[in-house]
């Protein structure tokens, strides 16, 4: 079995493992880092199914990805959606890119309409971010639904974000690590920053980041969500699978 067919239970037995809990049969993140956990490749299904159970205490709450047989007795689905699992490995390097423009120097007070905004005139190159920048990641969350961000998800990787007029607009950054690859995770543009191409800078300095560490670059993107997809398919991420993705309730 590919990493990627399981990479949460990959993660959390390799790279990730201080991020989380882990049985010999299951596993999860901590709650405050993502809520995503996992079952062994080919588990004792019954067994497996009690240790996340045990991992995440009564009526304990988890994500689920991938080709998951249907829970035993007393486990709840509340949710569940198609997305597609992509890979970048038709990212070209920096180099070999076109130029990318870095953004003007605006002089302070300077008013641009919104006609006049293009990632050109207004956007600085990105910027890493710590533990510090947290509340404004959250805050960014909340206005743009890009999906789970966890007061401690940064915890997972390198996350970079452009800031307009001092606040953050734009960021992207690493969520799940297995062995080899990379996943590029909380993809979030401010909705009065949209259609500027942000979204494609900050994806593509993540990626370089993880390219320039000798690893691969993957996301997953909601089945449905059509904008996002050709985005990333303009980028040089390929499709390799669609995946089922089920939030839990653990029985209490």
């Amino acid at each position: 079995m590919h990493v990627l067919d399981n990479p949460v239970w990959h993660a959390l037995k390799g790279p990730q493992r201080a991020l989380g809990r882990i049985t010999d049969l299951a596993g999860c993140f901590d709650e405050d880092v993502s809520r995503f956990g996992a079952l062994a490749n080919e588990p004792e299904t019954e067994v497996a199914w009690r240790d996340l159970a045990q991992l995440l205490g009564p009526q304990g709450t988890v994500e689920l990805a991938g080709d998951l047989p249907e829970p035993p007795h007393g486990w709840s689905v509340t949710s569940r959606f198609d997305g597609l699992q992509m890979v970048g490995d038709g990212i070209q390097g920096p180099t070999a890119r076109r130029p990318q423009h870095r953004g003007a120097t605006i002089p302070s007070g300077t008013q641009i309409t919104p006609e006049a905004r293009t990632v050109e005139t207004i956007a600085p190159s990105p910027e890493r971010l710590g533990p510090a920048n947290v509340p404004e990641m959250l805050a960014l969350v909340e206005a743009a639904q890009p999906g789970p961000f966890e007061p401690r998800t940064i915890e997972c990787g390198v996350y970079l974000g452009i800031r307009i007029d001092g606040s953050l607009v734009a960021m992207a950054g690493e969520r799940i690590r297995p062995p080899g690859y990379s996943e590029i995770s909380a993809v979030a543009t401010h909705p009065d920053y949209r259609r500027l191409g942000l979204a494609k800078q900050v994806v593509l300095a993540v990626a370089d980041t993880i390219i320039g560490r000798g690893d691969t670059p993957f996301l997953h993107a909601l089945l449905d969500n059509t904008a996002a997809v050709s985005l990333y398919e303009s980028l040089g991420f390929t499709i390799r699978r669609r995946v089922t993705f089920q939030c839990l309730e653990a029985p209490g």
